[in-house]
């Protein structure tokens, strides 16, 4: 049995990883566009490193375009079976891959008026709505904790890992050569104690493990709750200097934390009156989603329920889904906050937002999450005094604001919690994925410390044997 991983390999995006068994049976786990990556990023994503037709299983962790947002390509490239996800993940999967289908033909239409205008070829989409619909027939719900035979040689079992709705770990009991291998690939692992969700599970002793390590050598900053932190920026930019908040979020999970944030401000009197824009059709059909699984909250959110039955709605909210709405908030001049997605502000309204808003020294740009080096978003994390949005260059005269601790990615606290369950003399190899290659060489020191013997860190397209 060999492991191949074609996509978040040294990297933060674009979730691909590869079992192969001596038979030739195949089983893709995640299938995640890359994204933010500059102009290697459209190359990455046409580039597969193994042949679709071939696949005889794909099992996915969770809804993050990072993880899913390649189905529809590789549905329309060849594949032909099973996709497993949970019942959460399909429900959000759906509404992710056709926005993402929906933002590649936007953005390609204004890209490309001005590649027709320099006289180069127009570029066309990864894929389309038509090819995103194409994955639904193939989607089998598998809810948690449930032992489902996949087939002769392969039990699944899904884990919570808390870091979005529906999100798993996948641990798979797998048949080689009459032998059996326990293999856990984590997905990506939530915070313990997340302001929404239930924390990660316990999961399965297992024989080989595959990790995110997206914060591996970080701690999240805890000295000022997120919900004073987010507070604070309202009051400064929108009261003090009379401007616009910007907030770039995902439209899973970080929207509806800080909807949770303005809730909660909110009802103990402490919201500003404005206005609070969500602009993102998606974002409003990803929060009617989440509020459809109260099962996945955490008990806390589940006791505001009772007193509280929406705990993402307050006044002054506004949704906008109407795209000359969006366009008309960049004419309004009075202090308001705007959440809008992508959250690495790399695709969709909130670049544009950010466009004509980053030359205004009242204006605050507010990151909230993990944004990839080379986006737009983490650009501006790193200090950049000036960035190019859609080929035009842009001063960076707005205030850039950070609130790491509103993350969905554990710290290395949170990973060494979530391996704690684990007997490391009984794991053969830990295998880190999805971090950036400094992070797990630090993470990977960390994890030996802690007794795990054999730490790896595979480069892109490298394949390995399991020596099973």
């Amino acid at each position: 049995m060999k492991i191949a991983f074609h996509g978040a390999a040294r990297t933060v995006t674009g979730s691909k990883h590869l079992l192969t068994f001596s038979s030739g049976k195949k089983i893709l786990l995640d299938c995640g566009m890359f994204q933010g990556l500059g102009k290697d990023t459209q190359t990455l994503n046409s580039t597969w490193g193994f042949e679709p037709a071939e696949l005889s299983h794909v099992i996915i962790s969770h809804a993050h375009i990072d993880h899913v947002g390649l189905l529809p390509k590789l549905v329309k490239d060849g594949y032909n079976g099973k996709i497993y996800m949970t019942p959460p993940t399909a429900d959000l999967a759906k509404i992710l891959m056709l926005d993402s289908a929906r933002i590649q033909e936007s953005d390609l239409r204004y890209v490309n008026k001005g590649r027709v205008r320099d006289g180069r070829e127009p570029v066309t989409p990864l894929y389309t709505e038509e090819d995103a619909f194409n994955v639904f027939p193939h989607i089998e719900l598998v809810d948690y904790k449930q032992k489902f035979k996949v087939d002769e040689d392969i039990e699944l079992w899904y884990t919570d890992c808390g870091h979005i709705l529906g999100s798993a770990a996948v641990n798979l009991v797998l048949k080689e050569n009459g032998k059996i291998v326990h293999l856990t690939f984590s997905g990506d692992v939530g915070r313990y104690n997340d302001m929404l969700l239930r924390s990660p599970d316990v999961f399965p002793q297992a024989d080989f493990i595959i990790i995110e390590s997206t914060y591996g050598d970080k701690l999240h900053d805890m000295m000022l709750p997120a919900t004073e932190k987010v507070l604070k920026y309202v009051v400064d930019t929108c009261l003090k200097k009379h401007g616009k908040l910007i907030i770039p979020a995902f439209s899973v999970g970080r929207t509806q934390e800080i909807l949770y944030i303005l809730n909660r401000l909110s009802t103990e009197n402490r919201l500003p009156p404005l206005t609070y824009y969500v602009d993102s059709p998606l974002s409003i059909e990803a929060t009617e989603i989440i509020k459809h699984h109260p099962e996945c909250f955490n008990k806390e959110v589940q006791g505001m329920l009772r007193k509280d039955e929406d705990v993402f709605d307050f006044p002054g909210l506004k949704y906008i889904s109407n795209a000359e709405e969006s366009k008309g908030l960049n004419e309004k001049h009075e202090p308001c906050v705007i959440i809008s997605a992508s959250g690495m502000a790399e695709a969709g309204r909130v670049k544009h937002h950010i466009a004509h808003n980053i030359e205004k020294t009242n204006n605050t740009i507010l990151i909230v999450g993990y944004c990839e080096p080379h986006s737009l978003g983490g650009r501006l994390s790193a200090g950049a005094k000036a960035v190019h949005i859609y080929g035009q260059p842009f001063q960076v005269n707005a205030e850039i604001g950070i609130i790491r601790s509103l993350s969905a990615h554990g710290d290395y606290e949170d990973l060494c919690q979530w391996l704690a369950c684990q007997d490391p003399k009984q794991v053969q190899k830990l295998f880190l994925v999805h971090g950036e290659y400094d992070v797990q060489l630090n993470f990977k020191d960390r994890l030996i410390r802690k007794g795990f013997a054999d730490v790896e860190i595979p480069a892109m397209h490298q394949e390995i044997g399991l020596g099973v």
